[in-house]
């Protein structure tokens, strides 16, 4: 005998509400029942699954690894339902892939937006940098991917947004004597601070270096945003940031001063891509619309484009 879906719901049942009765009681099943039902679960697996005491039901070191791979197959089941009825855009779960210098600053609201659109879409998010995105859309580890659109040829391309680059440096450097934006003059020289070389901003930043005169610092490469940030503060040279990150900093208790950066090349284009061919109308337009209205809130520079367009945006 194989453990049924009905008994695997009773399984993750019994470890959310930690008893049999609670959770003979949320499935409307009697708790003899429900018991045996889990009783021959164990038989058959041979290994018990939960220890019944006075403090409920706790589950075992096995049970645990039970529960979580019962609660893995339940889900695909749903999203399995959600496909064959057709009611929900990418079969009731979307697999978004974002870049970390844009995810946490656009999603969290976006996300809010689309489930408010459709409350049965689970939306899984994974920030990863851009060579990692290509290979996991290229993959189908995801559905759709939010990134720089030069560097996923062959895709279909919605364009968002483009965001202008700002630089941040220590409180006691020269260049926060003054505000507004910066040019190469004011930078020549200098050592910038950026991410790894999996990312495009790290590219752009080698290439406004190499016009500043400027050398891209070759012992330290952040992980993060917040990461070059807190380098610049300390005065190990100047970080090249993104538009979006910069707004989405607190004002006026910061340890770096924030300027626009005046420099042929010094902005970046972001847009919500997917496999040339798989796009969904329906799905690609509600997130995309959902995307431009949290760019908007913030004054980015829309992108505006045809949710129909074709690979690469042509």
């Amino acid at each position: 005998m194989r453990p049924t879906l009905r008994q695997l719901e009773y399984i993750v049942a019994v470890a959310r509400l930690g008893q049999f009765g609670l959770a003979a009681e949320a499935l409307n099943v009697s708790q003899p029942s429900l018991s045996a039902q889990i009783s021959a679960v164990e038989e058959d697996l041979g290994t018990r699954l939960f220890k019944r005491g006075r403090a409920g039901a706790q589950p075992t070191a096995m049970g645990a690894e039970v529960i979580r791979r019962a609660q893995r197959i339940l889900g695909e089941v749903d999203d399995l339902r959600a496909a064959v009825t057709g009611g929900v855009p990418f079969g009731g779960r979307l697999r978004l892939g974002v870049l970390p210098s844009i995810g946490p600053y656009l999603l969290p609201k976006a996300v809010s937006a689309i489930h408010r659109t459709q409350p049965s879409l689970r939306v899984i998010v994974r920030e990863e940098n851009t060579r990692d995105l290509e290979q996991g859309l290229k993959a189908g580890r995801f559905d759709m991917i939010i990134s720089t659109p030069e560097d996923h040829p062959n895709t279909h391309q919605v364009r968002l947004f483009s965001e202008r680059l700002w630089i941040a440096a220590a409180l006691d450097d020269p260049l926060a004597a003054e505000s507004g934006p910066v040019d190469g003059n004011s930078l020549r020289g200098r050592i910038f601070l950026t991410l790894d070389s999996g990312h495009r901003l790290s590219r752009i930043v080698y290439a406004l270096a190499s016009g500043f005169g400027g050398v891209v610092a070759d012992d330290y490469e952040g992980t993060s945003l917040d990461s070059i940030r807190l380098m610049a503060a300390s005065g190990a040279g100047v970080a090249v940031l993104p538009e979006l990150y910069t707004l989405r900093q607190p004002q006026g208790h910061s340890e770096v001063i924030f300027r626009p950066l005046a420099a042929e090349g010094a902005s970046r284009d972001i847009a919500l891509l997917q496999r040339a061919g798989e796009e969904s109308q329906t799905g690609t337009a509600f997130v995309s619309a959902a995307l431009l209205d949290v760019a908007r809130g913030f004054g980015l520079n829309i992108r505006e484009a045809d949710p129909a367009a074709s690979p690469d945006g042509q």
